[in-house]
């Protein structure tokens, strides 16, 4: 099973990026000290993860909140049970229903194992994620970090973070996503917590908290 960073672990990767990467050190006296909070993994994370995709949190509440209670069991067998126009009556767009079925139709199928993703490394397990139709790289990505507490992958195509890095390097322009990746290899083996720090720090400033001259 899973399991998050503790937090001398989030603690030791702080005072190693700060020392790797200057231009991260006042965004880590910015953030006060956080805990991984770890979703629901295997196939279910990555179906929840899918289902709350484009909604506003309050949406992505209720209608998982119908599919738990629709399904009985959110387990590939018991989405494949239920034909895509059943499942749009749980909530669902056709496209997510879809979806849906495809990443059971792939564990079920011996495509992917939800259960043992662990043995895969981070490269291997984003490339069978995203070999699943419906799953992009941002989606494999982030079901690493959040559902399976992996510390060293990175969201480059993540618009808040690409922003986050330009305030961080007092750029004009956003890194393209690229430019992202590279940019974030000064950060192994620590990129998850930096994407972290960054989206919090950049959380802050969009909530007014830390002034964008600050920032900027």
């Amino acid at each position: 099973m899973p399991t998050a960073p503790t937090a001398d672990h989030i603690l030791t990767a702080r005072q190693a990026l700060t020392a790797a990467d200057p231009a991260l050190v006042r965004i880590v006296d910015a953030v006060p000290p956080f805990e991984w909070r770890l979703r629901t993994g295997g196939f279910e994370g990555l179906f929840r993860m899918i289902v709350e995709q484009q909604v506003s949190v309050a949406a992505a509440a209720s209608i998982w909140r119908r599919v738990v209670e629709g399904l009985g069991e959110v387990t590939p067998e018991a989405v494949l049970a239920r034909p895509v126009e059943d499942l749009r009556t749980l909530g669902l767009s056709g496209q997510k229903a879809r979806y849906g079925h495809e990443i059971a139709r792939a564990h079920v199928e011996g495509h992917i194992d939800f259960d043992h993703l662990e043995r895969l490394d981070d490269a291997e397990a984003i490339a069978a994620l995203t070999a699943i139709k419906g799953v992009g790289l941002w989606t494999a990505e982030t079901f690493l970090m959040f559902c399976e507490g992996r510390t060293d992958v990175f969201p480059g195509g993540d618009v808040a973070l690409q922003e986050a890095m330009r305030w961080a390097d007092r750029l004009d322009d956003r890194p393209t996503q690229k430019q992202a990746y590279a940019r974030a290899e000064a950060w192994r083996p620590h990129r998850s917590v930096a994407a972290h720090l960054l989206w919090s720090w950049y959380g802050a400033v969009k909530r007014g908290e830390i002034s964008l001259e600050a920032a900027a």
